[in-house]
């Protein structure tokens, strides 16, 4: 997860290099009036690194079949529309919907006594499909020339569409709740071009719900407290 998060810092150093090298050339002021304008909307392309936060049951030690359990991260893509409403000067309220595909999220068990045709490391794939609402509070900087920094937090809704927590029984089934609510932070730039407003933005999202539908009669699934969902998110913002 630091690994990716490092590749993700230093796009935005790259971004921030191309600005600074472009602002010794002399340039127009792109649109000088957008900051007036009381809503607008746009588009978002993302994507994001997703892990679980695992919390192991009390009992976890006294359990006769896994030995460690570990969550593992995973890539997708996520494409959303926006819509950004003026407050005053520094705020904005930001609603930005998005559908996030591909971000699959993994735990690696080890087995304590694993059978004759188990393997003594097993990664369980929870496959999911997310509908995300978040509602974000915006804070701009001054713009210079053409360039502004801005920082944002908010709170967001998630609904699974790949949940799997009315599935029947099986020994190896572990279940997701369909509904998550969590946290969001993040820090962006605009870049203000003749027709559009281009943002590279990073944000972190945190989940405060336990999402795992915890049974415990479930190999897998008893060995667990609580999952939580954690995001790390790197987006490319097109606004009018």
């Amino acid at each position: 997860m630091l690994h990716l998060l490092r590749k993700q810092t230093i796009i935005f150093v790259v971004f921030l290099c191309l600005f600074l090298g472009a602002k010794a050339q002399p340039k127009d002021f792109n649109r000088p009036d957008h900051d007036n304008l009381p809503y607008y909307f746009g588009l978002s392309f993302a994507y994001n690194s997703s892990a679980l936060h695992a919390f192991k049951s009390p009992r976890f030690l006294q359990n006769d079949s896994v030995l460690g359990v570990e969550p593992g991260n995973s890539g997708g893509i996520a494409l959303g529309l926006m819509a950004t409403l003026r407050l005053n000067d520094r705020f904005q309220l930001r609603a930005n919907p998005q559908l996030i595909v591909g971000a699959s999220k993994f735990l690696t068990y080890t087995l304590k006594y694993p059978l004759v045709d188990e393997a003594p490391v097993i990664t369980k794939t929870l496959p999911t499909t997310i509908v995300s609402f978040p509602l974000q509070l915006k804070f701009n900087s001054d713009r210079i020339d053409n360039f502004r920094v801005y920082m944002l937090g908010g709170l967001k809704a998630d609904i699974d569409l790949a949940s799997n927590s009315a599935a029947r029984n099986a020994d190896g089934l572990i279940k997701l709740k369909k509904y998550d609510y969590g946290w969001e932070a993040g820090l962006g730039f605009n870049f203000f071009l003749p027709f559009v407003t281009v943002s590279p933005e990073l944000k972190v999202s945190n989940g405060f719900t336990n999402i795992l539908n915890r049974d415990p009669s479930l190999k897998y699934s008893s060995v667990l407290d609580k999952l939580q969902s954690h995001m790390i998110v790197f987006s490319i913002l097109l606004e009018e």
